[in-house]
C-alpha cells in the first residue's frame, strides 16, 4: 500500500500487516487505479451472464438450497436487495468500529482483485463510506464461517443500499440517514453484487487479524515481565544460553532466549548469587520461558502468515475468471484457514497467560521466592500485599484456558444441509479480543509483582533495560507499601502492557532492538 492524501492506496495481493494496522487506527483506503480495468472486465462478464438463458448460480438463480430456482432479468435488482435484508439476522453487541473498518477495507481488497464481478460503483461506495466515517452497525453474532460471514457482511451491505443501521459520530442512525448526512446515495445492486458482498470471510478475518496483532504485542510484553520475574526470584539465566536453544532449533525459542538474555544482561541481582546459591534448578515457569514463549511466538507467526494471505484473498462465490470469461462455483468462502489460525492464537494467548500466572504465584509465595516477604508486602500480616492480585491472575487464566478450546472442530450443518460443514471462524476469532484483554491484565499483574520483588532486592539492582521498564511503571504506579486500593494499579499496569510500553522502555536503554518482529 501507499498513501494518497489521508487514504491508503491498496494493491490487492500485496497488502501487509503495517497497512492493516493503519486501517485499524482509522485511515480509509482506496483501490489502486491499475486494478479498475480488471474489475470492470469481470463486471461485464457478469452483466452478459445475467441476460443469458444459461443458469449461473447467484446471478440468475436463487441462493443456497434455492439455487435451482431461475430468476428473470427484470427481477435481478430485487433478488440482490432481498438477499441482503433477509440475511441481516445478526444478534448481540455491535462490532467495535476498528474491526468494522478493517472488514470494509478487506472487502475492498477482495473485490478489487477483479474476480467477483461487481461494478466499480460498489467498491467506490465502500471507499466513500470509509472516508466519511459511515460505519455500519454490525452485530457480533450470527456467522458460522461458511458460506462466508453472511449475516455480518449483510449488515455491512445493508447500509450501502440505504437499509440497516450505521454508527455516525458515536450515535446509531438508520442507514439511509447516515448516507444522506455523508452526501452519499443508496446503491442499487446489480447481478451478483449482493452475493459478492456477503459471501466472504472478511468479518472473521478482521477479528483474527486484530487478534494476531494483539497476541504478538502481548508476547513481546511477556518477555519483559518474564525477565523481570527472573531477577525478582533471583533465578538463573543459564537456561537462556544460545547453545541450548540452537540444539533444539525452533526459531521462536531461539528468539525468545535472545531477548531474555539481552534484557537481563548486566543485572547486579544476577551477579549477586552466581556463587553460594544452594538451588540447583529453577521452576519451569522461569527456566522454560524460551521453550514456552518461543512456541507461542511460532504459533502466532504461523497464524499471521495464513491471515495475511486471507487478507489478500478473493473469498466470495461464484468467481469470475476474466482470462477465460468463465463464471465458476467453488468454496473460497469456507473460513477454515481463519478458524485454524484463530484456534492457534487462542492456544498461544492461553499458554502465555498460564506460565505468567505461575511466575506470579512463585513470587508471592515465601516458600518459593527465595527470601522475599509473603505476598511481597514489606509488613505482612497487617497487610495482604499482592495476595488477591495473584488470585485475579488465576481467575483470568482459567477463563482463557476454557476459551482456548478449539472452535474449528465444532461444525453444525445449516441451510437445509446444503451448507453441511462450516468453520465456526467468526466466534473463533471474536473470542480472541476477550482473551487478549485477560492476558493483558495477567501480564500487568506480573509487571507489578515482579517490579515489587526487584525493589525488595535492594541494594542490588536489575539490568539497565529492566530499570527503565520499572521507571516507566513508576510514572503511573508507585511501589506498594501499606495496602491500598489495588484495582486502579492493575488497570494502569494492563494499559502499559497494551500500549507496548514495556518493550519501548527497554529498547531505549539498549544499543539495539532485541525483540522479535512480525513481518
Amino acid at each position: 500500500m501507499t498513501e494518497q492524501g489521508a487514504a491508503i492506496v491498496v494493491k490487492p495481493g500485496a497488502v501487509r500487516f503495517d497497512d492493516l494496522v493503519r486501517v485499524l487506527a482509522g485511515q480509509p483506503v482506496v483501490l489502486d487505479s491499475s486494478f479498475w480495468p480488471r474489475v470492470e472486465a469481470a463486471a461485464e462478464i457478469v452483466a452478459k451472464a445475467a441476460q443469458a438463458d444459461v443458469p449461473v448460480y447467484g446471478i440468475n438463480t436463487g441462493f443456497g438450497k434455492l439455487a435451482s430456482k431461475r430468476i428473470p432479468p427484470d427481477q435481478t435488482a430485487l433478488l440482490q436487495r432481498n438477499l441482503i435484508v433477509s440475511h441481516c439476522c445478526g444478534v448481540g453487541p455491535a462490532t467495535p468500529e476498528p474491526i468494522v473498518r478493517l472488514m470494509m477495507a478487506l472487502k475492498i481488497v477482495s473485490l478489487g482483485r477483479g474476480a467477483s464481478g461487481v461494478r466499480r460503483e460498489v467498491i467506490e461506495q465502500l471507499q466513500a463510506m470509509l472516508a466519511r466515517r459511515v460505519y455500519p452497525l454490525v452485530p457480533q453474532q450470527g456467522s458460522v464461517g461458511a458460506s462466508g460471514d453472511l449475516a455480518p457482511l449483510a449488515h455491512m451491505t445493508a447500509v450501502m443500499i440505504g437499509e440497516g443501521q450505521a454508527i455516525v459520530d458515536g450515535g446509531i442512525v438508520p442507514g439511509s440517514e447516515a448516507l444522506a448526512a455523508a452526501g452519499l446515495a443508496p446503491l442499487t445492486l446489480g447481478p451478483k453484487e449482493g452475493l459478492a458482498l456477503i459471501n466472504g470471510t472478511q468479518f472473521s478475518t478482521a477479528y483474527a487479524i486484530s487478534g494476531v496483532l494483539r497476541a504478538f504485542r502481548l508476547a513481546r510484553a511477556a518477555l519483559v515481565t518474564g525477565a523481570l520475574s527472573v531477577d525478582a526470584a533471583m533465578a538463573s539465566t543459564a537456561p537462556f544460553r544460545p547453545e541450548i536453544q540452537a540444539l533444539r532449533g525452533h526459531a521462536g525459542q531461539i528468539a525468545a532466549a535472545a531477548t531474555l538474555t539481552a534484557l537481563l544482561d548486566g543485572s547486579d541481582i544476577r551477579l549477586s548469587h552466581l556463587e553460594g546459591d544452594e538451588r540447583v534448578q529453577d521452576p519451569y515457569c522461569l527456566r522454560c520461558q524460551p521453550q514456552v514463549a518461543g512456541a507461542a511466538l511460532d504459533l502466532i507467526t504461523q497464524a499471521a502468515r495464513g491471515l495475511i494471505v486471507e487478507a489478500n484473498a478473493v473469498t466470495d462465490n461464484p468467481l469470475v475468471l476474466v482470462e477465460t470469461g468463465e463464471i465458476v462455483s467453488g468454496g473460497n468462502f469456507h473460513a477454515e484457514p481463519v478458524a485454524f489460525a484463530a484456534d492457534s492464537l487462542a492456544l498461544a494467548l492461553s499458554e502465555i497467560g498460564a506460565i505468567s500466572e505461575r511466575r506470579i504465584a512463585t513470587l508471592v509465595d515465601p516458600a518459593l521466592n527465595f527470601g522475599l516477604p509473603p505476598f511481597l508486602t514489606p509488613d505482612p500480616g497487617i497487610n495482604s500485599g499482592f495476595m488477591i492480585a495473584e488470585v485475579t491472575a488465576a481467575a483470568l487464566y482459567a477463563e482463557n484456558k476454557q476459551r482456548a478450546l478449539a472452535c474449528s472442530i465444532d461444525s453444525t450443518p445449516t441451510s437445509a444441509n446444503q451448507e453441511d460443514h462450516v468453520s465456526m471462524a467468526a466466534h473463533a476469532a471474536r473470542r480472541l479480543s476477550d482473551m487478549a484483554d485477560n492476558l493483558a491484565a495477567i501480564l500487568g499483574i506480573e509487571l507489578l509483582v515482579a517490579a515489587q520483588g526487584i525493589t525488595l532486592r535492594a541494594p542490588h539492582a536489575t539490568s539497565a533495560p529492566l530499570v527503565a521498564v520499572i521507571a516507566a511503571l513508576r510514572e503511573h504506579v508507585p511501589a506498594l507499601g501499606a495496602d491500598r486500593y489495588m484495582a486502579g494499579d492493575l488497570a494502569k499496569a494492563a494499559a502499559l502492557i497494551e500500549a507496548d510500553a514495556l518493550p519501548a522502555a527497554a529498547i531505549a536503554a539498549l544499543p539495539s532492538d532485541p525483540f522479535p518482529r512480525l513481518d
